[in-house]
């Protein structure tokens, strides 16, 4: 799954801006996505006023996989709230129309690292625990935030969790196909993803309309029903037990928290109990599924889908399937050294005030955010006002009256040194 710039983008900077990975790359002709960087947090999407960025699954190998007959497809929760008014019923019997063996609705992964993290609540010794479901904050845990990645909770996301039960039950060989709004890990435990609105043209590829299939399901569907786990994964006991305050269970919302949480373990020594962080309000408030001002739309409407909790088990005993993981810090090979930077920061100059300009506007929140992207090449000192406006001061002092062999004894500290004519 990867985002791409179409030919619609005016390089108007509003996507580096909003990008929590630094993944826009800015040179002098083209805007571009560097995807080795890029986490799939979305936030690019709803960010640019043109319409520029799309996200793009494996749509073509998804639509391979469902003419075989051979493909198990998993439909994440969020797709009843994408298709309505579509029913659920009639969703399921379109993905078995559509050549799919079997179609799986989202709810195992989170019945099997629910049971995980029941169990592992249970171990009163541990002090910091930080657990995301959300493959985009594991993901920048990883790159961007060291400190933490000891305090990660050693469990797989819902969807991995799911794919490894898939298989357990068919096969290690089964290909399996993901649809859904949070594709960022899937990329490496399934053989396709598409984002919901591929997975309606597959159908149609297929001559599927999802909307003239039966109200009642044709075949006997696979697990819907929850037992121990609320969207998500989390234990459903943990939130009934847990008041809102806490301090064994904190509840945090957004990116900019990772912040906090790395200073209060790393720095501070704060024991902060069980930490719930996701980038977002949930998956049904994900840039792909639309405004975020319909997001209590979508609530609603995901609470009417929500079938009535069964009172026992809906996992096979019978399948063997550990969820348990390890996670380690991403490293690339490439570090930035704090004098690089510093030369980055001498070419555009100061303030009048003598302090870094920090003025946001080339779409990073400071000037050294904007040099440790521009020292790895995803970034031009197009970008930098202040740098432009040097620039602009000394070619006129240079085409007014300084003379040639003045330019080639500019002293070191000049901000615009590296002005060639």
């Amino acid at each position: 799954m990867r985002f791409e710039v179409n030919d619609r983008c005016v390089g108007c900077l509003a996507c580096v801006r909003a990008c929590p990975s630094r993944a826009i790359a800015i040179t002098d002709d083209a805007v571009r996505i560097v995807d080795e960087v890029c986490i799939r947090a979305g936030a690019c999407v709803p960010s640019c006023p043109h319409d520029a960025i799309e996200a793009h699954g494996d749509l073509n190998r998804a639509a391979e996989l469902a003419e075989t007959g051979d493909a198990v497809l998993i439909l994440s929760v969020e797709a009843e709230v994408h298709f309505h008014p579509v029913t659920p019923e009639q969703l399921v019997n379109a993905g078995y129309q559509a050549g799919f063996r079997t179609v799986y609705r989202g709810v195992v992964g989170d019945e099997l690292v629910a049971e995980e993290y029941r169990m592992l609540l249970e171990d009163p010794s541990w002090g910091t625990m930080v657990r995301s479901t959300c493959p985009v904050i594991v993901e920048r845990v990883r790159r961007q935030y060291p400190d933490l990645v000891p305090y990660m909770a050693p469990v797989k996301t819902p969807l991995e969790a799911e794919a490894e039960y898939i298989r357990e039950m068919f096969g290690a060989e089964v290909p399996i196909v993901y649809a859904g709004v949070c594709l960022a890990e899937m990329d490496e435990a399934v053989d396709a993803v598409v984002t919901l609105e591929e997975l309606q043209l597959l159908f149609e590829r297929r001559n599927v309309r999802a909307a003239e299939q039966p109200k009642h399901f044709e075949r006997i569907p696979e697990v819907r029903q929850r037992h121990l786990s609320m969207s998500g994964g989390m234990p459903l006991s943990v939130l009934e037990e847990e008041r809102q305050t806490s301090r064994r269970f904190r509840k945090v919302r957004g990116m900019d928290a990772l912040d906090v949480l790395a200073r209060a373990v790393s720095v501070d020594g704060v024991d902060l109990g069980f930490v719930d962080i996701l980038p977002c309000e949930g998956c049904l408030d994900h840039p792909l599924l639309g405004p975020r001002e319909e997001l209590f739309q979508r609530r609603q409407l995901a609470q009417q889908l929500e079938p009535p909790r069964s009172a026992l088990p809906v996992l096979d005993p019978a399948l063997d399937v550990s969820v348990r993981t390890k996670f380690r810090p991403h490293v690339n090979g490439k570090q930035v050294s704090a004098e690089e930077v510093a030369g980055v920061i001498e070419e555009i100059g100061t303030a009048p005030s003598g302090a870094h300009w920090n003025c946001g506007a080339c779409g990073f929140a400071t000037c050294e955010g904007f040099a440790q992207v521009y020292l790895e090449g995803r970034a031009t000192f197009r970008q930098c006002p202040p740098y432009r406006a040097a620039m602009s001061v000394f070619r006129t002092t240079l085409r007014i009256s300084a003379p040639t062999a003045f330019r080639t004894r500019l002293p070191a500290s000049w901000p615009c040194r590296s002005f060639t004519s």
